[in-house]
């Protein structure tokens, strides 16, 4: 896994996010989504004064909105859901612009809304100031598991690779005569799936052999940059502890 290889998301820049050790900025990352997750839904400052941290990092971190935005889409099927919930939940209900809506499913829509718009911006800002090759690193030094950073490495490493394969399938399928969108084709569909999945394991099985065949233990060696110091440590995490310091209150609040 080559050192310059990055994904999609990540945003290259020397900013000063961009330089915060890998491992700080996981937890952070973490602490923030659970901080996030935690806010009474009722508590709507809250997550105003979430939305003005994540801003903050932005500014620093140099992402403009205009990167953030188009990558959300990401979220459409939580925004369905939620769209969804005011009509299908019962109890007291309200109307608004000649539609019944159920005041509990407000309630949940707006939870599942902000809660899944704040975590989904927080790990855009995790990818957009993380290569990918230093994550394995940052996880190996907060003690996950070797076996997870091994898939985990595994999985970034040749997603890009079966993506690509699986395209190259599809196309021959198509200049075959075969027309996927329709129903009576759904048998030759999941064939070509577990064939996709076959050769996936037949590769997992080679690039192991070759990995143990260079020595490979298990477990990632450490090859990137210094680990965290104790500044490096209480500057990346200024932010989640924000996050925290705002949830704890508003616990407080709606106890």
């Amino acid at each position: 896994m080559g050192a310059g290889h990055t994904h999609p998301l990540y945003r290259e820049d020397d900013s000063p996010v961009h330089r915060l050790p890998v491992e700080v900025k996981i937890v952070a990352a973490v602490v923030g989504v659970f901080a996030v997750v935690a806010t009474p839904r009722e508590q709507m400052w809250a997550f105003g004064l979430y939305a003005v941290v994540l801003l903050v990092v932005w500014q620093i971190a140099r992402i403009p909105l205009r990167w953030i935005a188009p990558r959300m889409l990401i979220e459409a099927p939580f925004v369905v859901l939620a769209v969804l919930l005011p009509f299908g939940e019962g109890g007291e209900r309200v109307r608004w612009a000649g539609l019944s809506l159920s005041v509990a499913g407000l309630y949940a829509a707006w939870g599942i809304l902000i809660k899944g718009t704040l975590g989904v911006l927080t790990s855009l800002t995790l990818a957009a100031t993380t290569r990918t090759a230093d994550l394995p690193l940052g996880l190996t030094r907060l003690r996950v598991p070797a076996l997870v950073t091994t898939v985990l490495v595994l999985m970034l490493r040749y997603v890009d690779l079966l993506a690509a394969e699986a395209n190259r399938m599809r196309i021959a399928r198509i200049s075959r005569g075969d027309d996927p969108r329709t129903l009576r084709q759904i048998g030759a569909t999941a064939r070509g799936v577990g064939g996709l999945f076959l050769r996936t394991y037949e590769r997992g099985e080679r690039v192991h052999l070759a990995m143990a065949s260079r020595g490979f233990t298990g477990a990632m060696p450490d090859l990137g940059a210094p680990a965290a110091t104790a500044r490096g440590w209480l500057l990346g995490l200024t932010p989640a502890l924000g996050a925290v310091a705002v949830c704890l209150t508003a616990l407080a609040v709606a106890g």
